[in-house]
């Protein structure tokens, strides 16, 4: 059966996503492998593998949602993909630790361009009424990603070691690059690339507070390096902000902060972020650490929440409100790790506890997912689709860089005090608060439908259906 045109389009946009997504967790069953493979470096530095990635994930998300109108979503959208598959490949062959953070982070770079092409070729090419629906099932892609990465990863650790887990982007990234020839050129922007310095301030800053929370317990919460870096982190980061306010084209569009209800969706992101990809990681340490499974049978343990988070982004986008998707997902998730945090076994229990707590989180996972996504990409003017959704997902990573690296520095500075139990019941307290202060923030959720001029307004005016550039 031939897929019709918009089908084609949303297995591109989809497939982007995921890919960009899976590469935030999927490296989280590397972590042991890792250890054992390089076993003089620490647990906080090759938590760095997925940090690093986070990192420039974050910082570039917002220019390259300016990018896709500089040079067109069709261009960034190869570029980026192509890019990944190549990147994923050196992190493959990578000889050292060091050259694996490296290529993570340029990783990491290209991955930014993917996400706000992906979502904005989506959505030109969907009609306003079926746009929510689109966002539903992109969100869906996205979600499933990253709450099957450690499945994948303990699956393909397991049988065929911790570089596997970057050759499988080369094909894939090279098989949507050449399929995104079915795309229309759009016409681009006259206008000039994201302000450059902004775009560095916002990574240096980014980087230096996931730096300082990461290495505070080792170094020292008042060693000069440790308070440079938080210092550093801060300054960078208003700096950006400040820089982009004055800037013709800036590396964060700030003005899309004045749409209420996007900004909203930006601070719910955000938190959600922060619990996320910790609990991501935390998830994967309890059960090859604590409870001693092989990267198989823990890749095999988070499946079932995976599935219901993809199941979940899909039904809840399309029956419930933004508003009631973030607070009742954000409670559900909160509900579930404070619960662990109270209950935690120090011995394997899948079926009867693992299992359907594993269920009933993936669930909020997915609720949460699809509702900031809907929200932010709804609230903004038509023209605005990819800056709007690239300051989103920056507003996630950021969120997921900081979570990681809070999550090293709870785990080492609780360990020495308390067994294993008390210590990864403590960091399941963090996230259950950080999704919890999601959902909260989730209440100020309203979209509104956009003004009939906004409406009217063409995404970025399509040339033509013929291949080009």
């Amino acid at each position: 059966m031939t897929l019709s045109h918009h089908a084609r389009v949303l297995t591109l946009a989809a497939g982007a996503a995921f890919l960009a997504l899976l590469d935030v967790t999927v490296v989280n069953l590397a972590i042991p492998a890792l250890g054992r493979a390089y076993p003089a470096t620490s647990v906080t530095t090759l938590s760095w593998v997925i940090t690093a990635y986070a990192t420039l994930f974050a910082a570039l998300l917002a220019p390259a949602g300016r990018l896709a109108d500089v040079i067109g979503r069709r261009t960034l959208y190869r570029a980026g993909v192509g890019g990944f598959a190549a990147l994923s490949l050196v992190c493959a062959v990578s000889p050292s630790v060091p050259v694996l953070l490296a290529a993570r982070a340029v990783q990491g770079a290209f991955a930014a361009t993917m996400i706000p092409a992906s979502l904005a070729i989506l959505l030109a090419d969907s009609p306003p009424e079926r746009r929510g629906n689109a966002v539903a099932l992109w969100s869906a892609a996205g979600a499933f990603a990253a709450a099957v990465g450690p499945s994948v990863g303990g699956v393909l650790v397991s049988a065929f070691g911790w570089r596997s887990l970057f050759v499988i982007n080369v094909p894939a990234g090279l098989a949507l690059a050449a399929a995104a020839g079915i795309l229309p050129q759009t016409a681009t922007a006259r206008t000039r690339l994201p302000d450059a310095l902004g775009t560095v301030l916002l990574a240096c800053g980014i980087g230096l507070a996931a730096l300082g929370l990461s290495q505070g317990s080792v170094w020292g919460w008042g060693d000069a390096r440790t308070i440079v870096s938080l210092a550093g982190g801060v300054i960078g980061t208003v700096a950006a902000v400040q820089r982009s306010r004055g800037m013709p084209v800036p590396a964060i569009e700030t003005g899309l902060w004045k749409h209420r209800t996007f900004a909203v969706a930006n601070v719910a992101s955000l938190l959600y972020g922060v619990s996320l990809y910790a609990w991501m990681l935390l998830g994967v340490l309890v059960v090859t650490e604590l409870w001693h499974y092989s990267e198989l049978q823990a890749g095999l343990a988070m499946t079932p929440g995976a599935i219901a988070a993809s199941v979940s982004a899909v039904v809840v986008g399309r029956r419930a409100t933004p508003r009631t998707a973030v607070a009742a997902g954000g409670a559900l998730m909160a509900a579930s790790g404070l619960f662990i945090a109270a209950t935690l076994p120090d011995h394997g229990e899948f079926l009867a506890y693992w299992l359907p707590l594993g269920l009933l989180l993936g669930a909020g996972m997915g609720m949460v997912t699809t509702g900031t996504s809907t929200a932010a990409a709804l609230s903004v003017p038509v023209r605005s689709f990819a800056a709007g959704t690239g300051l989103n997902q920056t507003a996630r990573q950021v969120g997921g860089a900081l979570g990681v690296a809070t999550l090293g520095t709870l785990l080492r500075s609780s360990s020495g005090a308390t067994g294993q139990v008390a210590t990864f019941a403590h960091v399941y307290v963090f996230v259950s608060l950080a999704a919890l202060a999601a959902g909260a923030v989730g209440l100020g959720l309203v979209v509104r439908a956009a003004p009939a001029a906004a409406a009217a307004e063409p995404a970025t005016a399509p040339v033509s259906a013929a291949p080009a550039g």
